[in-house]
């Protein structure tokens, strides 16, 4: 059941993450029309939006000599190094076209800060920086969150993740959401979430 106090969040539906895009998540276009269905039912949706500056850490090009999908350490821990992607203003870093933006009431921007990557909508990867969606969805007095986007392995796992963290109860929609699997990267994601409590739904538990 969809009440008041539950919140879709819809992670990264951006156009470097779709077809064509510099990181595509295979199928990624394909979730457009059941995020955008679900949003209609909710009261309220927020997006989250990776937004880094040209020359960020988490791109393997500022580390000269490794190839995207190699593993760094930072100070915050372990970086897989992405191709450059959603680089602030650019096409790439916009919603996809066919995404209603109409729906929301608020977009996250995250990854913003050079040095410090974030898969997460609700905190950075330092662990320690919050964006303030936790305090957003408080002051509307959300106690469930809904999440669906791109990609499941990564940005959504870590924002389930950090829901429940934030005391939340998560949901993860897994139709409305396409993964990279990048070294079984989505089934260690699925234990991860189902080992803090978060849990898988169909959309047609949502669909009325």
């Amino acid at each position: 059941m969809i009440d008041a106090g539950t919140a879709l969040i819809v992670v990264d539906v951006q156009n470097d993450f779709c077809s064509g895009g510099s990181l595509a998540v295979p199928g990624g276009d394909e979730i457009v029309p059941l995020v955008n269905a679900l949003g209609k039912r909710f009261s309220t949706v927020v997006l989250t939006q990776d937004w880094h500056p040209a020359g960020h850490s988490s791109f393997a090009s500022s580390h000269p000599g490794s190839r995207p999908f190699a593993l760094a350490q930072m100070a915050y821990g372990p970086q897989v190094l992405w191709p450059d992607h959603c680089v602030q203003g650019s096409a790439g870093a916009d919603f996809h076209p066919t995404l209603d933006t109409s729906l929301a009431q608020a977009v996250i921007r995250k990854g913003c800060r050079r040095e410090v990557d974030s898969y997460s909508g609700f905190v950075e990867a330092d662990r320690e920086t919050p964006t303030g969606l936790a305090g957003y969805l408080r002051e509307r007095r959300v106690s469930r969150v809904v999440v669906v986007g791109l990609a499941t392995d990564f940005c959504v796992n870590w924002t389930a993740q950090d829901a429940v963290r934030n005391g939340f109860e998560a949901i993860v929609i897994e139709e409305a959401c396409r993964a990279i699997d990048l070294d079984d990267s989505l089934g260690k994601a699925w234990l991860d979430l189902a080992s803090l409590g978060v849990r898988r739904a169909a959309v047609a538990e949502f669909a009325s």
